[in-house]
């Protein structure tokens, strides 16, 4: 019995399928055991062959790739990591994705047809490793647990500044939790997202429509309020100064810190020069080591850490590192983080 981890590969272009089945054809611990090149038959090889990752282009004609995606989540789970391209549509289609039980998506680098993708042979082939180490049964269940309930407090000023940063399965973590904070708290909320340029726009905008709190992409000078919470946009570093007794944002493109910008130790490290003991960092689903040294900082100035757990994360990468260095006030469960954080908010 073969010990690869099996790739359905589905795309609506003959030389996209080409060109990604030949990357993932060419490493030694992997094999396409298919091709779809629209909807239905992407469903249909899914239900028989039960691959184990399956990658899956946004745009498919007879039925489109949100719809195949959740008939699969709904008929046999699988990992699915979406493939889009950077358009509007397909940006907020992707975070779509991700909220109803993508796994991780890979963004096409030139459009639709995109004959250079074979540049991000790298990417592919990593996210599908990794996407096949997520266990399947604890992450179905994450994806149809309810939401929480609304709540709506009454609008003041920032008694406390909250933090999160996540990677790999942190898009559908993030809506999580903004879904469970009541709009008006006292507080306002940065929020560093590895992914993409392109899709920071659309998640921020998720964000917004999902939880009712007043979310955006951050902005060179936005200023920061109470009950509001801001994106980093991909590519740049998100910092928080204070200017003439307003909190602004700035951004910056200096280099990259663990690999990524925006780094979430940036971030944080700026949140607690002016906020102190009053910082909340928030460290969720990940790989790497992104957020240590800011949780450090946060604790060593009295703030707190919250780090999600083992069981609940796709990837217990970030907040493990943050655990292990013994930072985490509290490690809990995804559904138990919104309620973790308003608590600490209104001490």
């Amino acid at each position: 019995m073969s010990s690869k981890i099996r790739v359905l590969v589905v795309d609506d272009s003959f030389l996209m399928r080409k060109i990604i089945s030949d990357a993932i054809s060419a490493d030694p611990e992997l094999e396409v055991v298919d091709k779809a090149k629209n909807g239905k038959e992407a469903l249909e090889k899914a239900l028989l062959l039960h691959p184990d990752v399956i990658t899956m282009d946004v745009n498919l004609p007879i039925m489109d790739g949100i719809t195949v995606l959740e008939e699969i989540m709904k008929q046999c789970p699988t990992r699915v990591i979406m493939v889009s391209a950077y358009t509007r549509e397909g940006t907020s289609a992707t975070i779509k994705a991700l909220e109803l039980g993508a796994v991780d998506f890979i963004a096409k680098p030139s459009g639709e047809i995109s004959l250079d993708i074979y540049k991000l042979k790298d990417e592919i082939i990593y996210k599908i490793k990794l996407a096949a180490k997520i266990d399947l049964n604890k992450f179905a269940a994450q994806v149809y647990a309810p939401p929480l309930g609304r709540r709506e407090l009454r609008k003041g000023v920032i008694n406390k500044l909250v933090v999160i940063g996540a990677s790999t399965g942190g898009p559908r973590a993030i809506l999580d939790i903004m879904q469970g904070i009541p709009v008006g708290l006292p507080a306002a909320f940065l929020i560093v997202q590895h992914m993409p340029r392109g899709f920071t726009r659309s998640f921020a905008e998720r964000i917004a429509w999902q939880s009712g709190v007043k979310s955006k992409e951050a902005e060179e000078g936005d200023i920061v309020l109470a009950g509001e919470a801001f994106v980093a946009p991909a590519g740049y570093h998100l910092v928080l100064e204070r200017q003439q007794e307003q909190l602004k944002l700035k951004l910056s493109q200096e280099a990259p810190v663990n690999f990524v910008r925006p780094s979430i130790d940036i971030t944080m490290h700026s949140a607690v020069e002016i906020f102190g003991r009053d910082v909340i960092g928030v460290i969720l689903t990940g790989m790497g080591k992104d957020g240590l040294e800011g949780a450090r900082k946060i604790r060593e100035r009295g703030g707190v850490i919250i780090a999600q757990d083992e069981k609940s994360s796709v990837v217990w990468g970030m907040p493990k590192v943050v655990y292990e260095a013994g930072l985490a006030n509290n490690v809990l469960p995804l559904a138990s983080i919104a309620e973790a954080i308003i608590e600490n908010i209104q001490k």
